[in-house]
């Protein structure tokens, strides 16, 4: 089976590509450069140097979120565009499992993308029996707390969220430091999740690929905003007649 990976999901990119258990192409990229610049000339190269190209690829694999509206955006129209031609299935990763699949070992993996406005996107994953501890969700970084200090295994924080975690829960024993070159998201990761959703049955098919923000946007937040204010004042003036 031959999944090519993508992950746009971050600040980083990266495109893999992975033939049963045998990876044979990544490529991590953190030049500044935005997504809509290197995803597809990536994916190109990657089929290049594989000697490969879509028609021989089998699943799709790619972050359908939590992470970066636009970055999610992004990702997943190219993996359709690649996709549609041959209705090849595709694999709608959540981009935190993605990040704790990169990881092994003993311990519990929290992994956190900053979702700004001082919150996170986070899950908890225990790396020996890989059992989900803390479903995908948008919280505040404070809210961590119990978690953290209850968390019975040494703990450490993966994502370009992880900053944010390690300023606040770094000196508490039991937590552990990652360097901020191995935290970032792994296309190679998306790509091994992908052939375990491929083993389940969990693929779908190009046209049902669908991004998972977890919240709203932020032009959506302020519509919601300006309709409520209105709503309100609507009442307001009612109640003065």
């Amino acid at each position: 089976m031959n999944i090519l990976a993508v992950d746009t999901a971050g600040k980083t990119a990266g495109v893999a590509l992975l033939q049963d258990d045998r990876l044979l192409y990544e490529c991590y990229l953190d030049a500044g450069m935005t997504h809509s610049e290197t995803i597809l000339p990536l994916i190109d190269n990657c089929l290049k140097f594989c000697h490969l190209t879509c028609a021989d690829i089998d699943v799709y694999g790619v972050n359908a979120g939590p992470g970066s509206f636009t970055g999610l955006r992004i990702g997943l129209a190219a993996v359709k565009g690649l996709a549609f031609p041959r209705e090849t299935l595709c694999a709608p990763v959540s981009t935190l499992e993605a990040l704790a699949a990169a990881h092994t070992g003993e311990g519990t993996v929290l992994c956190a993308l900053d979702a700004r406005r001082a919150q996170v996107y986070s899950a908890a994953f225990d790396l020996a029996t890989h059992e989900r501890l803390m479903d995908d969700d948008a919280r505040a970084v404070a809210d961590l707390a119990q978690f953290v200090e209850n968390c019975k295994k040494p703990l450490f924080f993966v994502g370009d969220g992880a900053a944010l975690c390690y300023n606040k829960y770094g000196e508490i024993p039991g937590v552990l430091a990652v360097p901020p070159a191995l935290r970032g998201g792994r296309a190679a990761a998306v790509a091994l999740v992908a052939k375990q959703m491929a083993r389940h049955g969990e693929t779908v098919l190009p046209e049902a690929l669908l991004p998972d923000y977890h919240r709203l946007s932020q032009a959506e937040r302020e519509r919601a905003e300006r309709l409520a204010a209105e709503a309100e004042a609507s009442k307001t003036e009612e109640a003065k007649k």
